[in-house]
């Protein structure tokens, strides 16, 4: 039986990225998104930069849409790379770090999470525990 991504485990892995971002003392906006990237759950954290509620969704959106870690797309879209100009497409894809798509235990794509509101760096390490929750 695969893992699926359900309203519980979308609450557990904001509740875990949560933790995350209280220890580094920046809060966060976090949003997890089904396969077909529609949100399943969102959290502001109490002072957490307005302007990062879009990002944040937009992050997981993209990560499940190209099935691949934002982090790696800043890299492929610089002008002359081979995706230059993506992040202008699906209204508006996001090519830093901080989205991680999510995986079942047979590898198929089941959501992502998104986080965004601290540095490039805080975003991904804040993503990484949330995205620990579910596949631990």
């Amino acid at each position: 039986m695969s893992r699926k991504l359900t309203l519980a485990a979308a609450e557990k892995m904001i509740d875990a990225a949560k933790r995350e971002a209280q220890k580094m003392g920046h809060p966060m906006n976090i949003a997890v998104v089904d396969a077909g990237g529609h949100l399943v759950a969102f959290a502001r954290m109490d002072g957490s930069i307005f302007a990062s509620v879009d990002i944040s969704q937009r992050k997981a959106y993209t990560a499940i849409s190209l099935k691949l870690q934002t982090r790696l797309l800043g890299p492929l879209t610089q002008p002359g790379a081979p995706l230059f100009g993506i992040e202008r497409n699906s209204g508006g894809l996001v090519s830093f770090a901080g989205g991680i798509p999510l995986t079942d235990e047979q590898g198929e794509f089941v959501g992502a999470i998104g986080v965004s509101a601290g540095s490039v760096e805080q975003d991904q390490q804040v993503a990484e525990a949330g995205a620990a929750a579910f596949t631990g």
